[in-house]
């Protein structure tokens, strides 16, 4: 307990020190603090047989980010994806329990689904047994955790089948809902994810992920034309999709979104559209394919064979030149997570052209369907392995830097391993045709 007190002296200090705001943050930091403490003290003794009894059964805990519903899904399927394949699991006899850290809950139907495949206890529990067995020193053996968050770098989701399931109330009240979207019973539908600067206004930091919906209109209306729905998601958007075509649905101003639905039509797509957003977490749980439009570059999904990508078009302030993938990481925007960090190397970006979209979802199409012809297979060999030799390159020069912009995982030393496994997924063809930075 004497770091505890330690971390209530340093508040209370620098409160005295700072004026009224100072105050009122630091006392906001710690009331949860005091208010939970006889907790805390009924914790120790639990603490302490846990410890006892651990070289027979190690008991162990894990508080789930749960208001993030990327977070909320990939890390705790890859959690299981890892104990079936055997990875990360203790030597001895365990009791794994979960507990939802972080209010509010971002999905109900998610935090349902979990409920019937993990041990999900209480958090006035646990939180206070996690937070009293830190301070004791060795206790972050009782601390599950996978070897990457949301990360698949031992590429496991092509290798196991989805851990969550529907009952057969929920399968009902699904077809039920695809009714009432005006979708007939085994129809195709796409999922179209395309976040903007309504989602989580207080991270405008990351406004270099938006999107513009005008952008997809005519992928949708293209797929619209191969028998797809199309479905627009989102739990808050900046605008509605302005397209007339009755198979085009904008499920996300039309009123008829809920938590249920949310997962149910992202695990029943055929597939997924996504600039890189928390909800395509529910499509890759349940083994959908995704065509992706992500930055950061060195970001981009490569641990499954169903991702097909494409980036934005990173251009240099200085001359208005498009970067190549070797620039993009020599200008130390590879791994930028914040627009700041692209101003600050004079890096601007521009957001694919409404054909660019569309030829990269007609390719994901093709794909699917077994008529996609494989042609220039070297130049895609060619952007993986130079993809690889920059992601390499930027690990070896960067780990023994005291101010690197990224923290590695401890997990693995080679390089595709860091954050992304072997490279299964694809680049899309016809933009690397089109856009030879990728090998230049």
């Amino acid at each position: 307990m004497i770091l505890f007190w330690n971390f209530i002296k340093r508040q209370i200090i620098q409160a005295l020190q700072g004026d009224l705001s100072v105050l009122i943050n630091k006392f906001k930091k710690i009331s949860p603090y005091l208010l939970n403490l006889p907790l805390f003290i009924l914790a120790i003794p639990f603490v302490i047989f846990i410890r006892l009894i651990s070289p027979v059964l190690l008991i162990r805990w894990c508080g789930v980010l749960s208001t993030r519903i990327g977070h909320f899904s990939a890390n705790l399927e890859l959690y299981l994806c890892e104990i079936d394949s055997g990875i990360n699991l203790p030597t001895q006899s365990y009791y794994d329990i979960f507990f939802m850290e972080y209010q509010p809950i971002c999905n109900m139907q998610l935090y349902i689904m979990w409920k019937r495949v993990l041990r999900i206890w209480p958090k006035f529990i646990l939180y206070p047994i996690k937070v009293v067995n830190r301070l004791i020193p060795g206790g972050r053996a009782h601390e599950i955790i996978n070897s990457c968050e949301d990360r698949d770098i031992h590429n496991l989701y092509d290798k196991t089948k989805p851990h969550l399931f529907f009952t057969k109330e929920e399968e009902e009240r699904g077809r039920e809902g695809l009714s009432k979207l005006g979708i007939p019973i085994d129809s195709k539908f796409i999922c179209l994810l395309v976040r903007d600067s309504a989602y989580l206004t207080e991270l405008s930091y990351h406004s270099y992920r938006d999107g513009n919906i005008d952008s997809y209109i005519k992928a949708a209306e293209e797929m619209a034309s191969r028998g797809y729905y199309v479905i627009r998601m989102g739990v808050v958007v900046n605008k509605p999709m302005q397209s007339q075509n009755p198979k085009i649905i904008d499920y996300a101003t039309n009123g008829a979104r809920d938590d249920f639905m949310d997962i149910y039509l992202g695990a029943k797509c055929t597939f997924c559209i996504s600039t890189s957003s928390g909800f395509d977490s529910i499509p890759t749980i349940f083994r959908k394919p995704i065509a992706f439009v992500t930055v950061p570059v060195a970001y981009i999904y490569t641990f499954s064979e169903k991702f097909l990508s494409i980036t934005k078009h990173h251009m240099s302030k200085i001359d208005n030149h498009e970067l190549s993938l070797n620039e993009i990481f020599d200008n130390n925007v590879a791994y930028a997570m914040t627009s700041k960090e692209f101003e600050d190397n004079e890096v601007y970006l521009v957001e694919n052209s409404p054909e660019e979209i569309r030829d990269l979802v007609v390719e994901m199409d093709d794909l699917l369907n077994n008529s996609w012809v494989k042609k220039n297979q070297l130049i895609q060999e060619e952007s993986n392995m130079n993809f690889i030799k920059n992601l390499s390159n930027f690990h070896h020069t960067n780990e023994n830097s005291q101010n690197k912009k990224w923290k590695y995982p401890s997990q693995g030393s080679s390089p595709d391993s860091i954050i992304h496994g072997s490279i299964k997924s694809l680049f899309s063809r016809k933009f690397l045709e089109k856009n030879s930075f990728f090998i230049d």
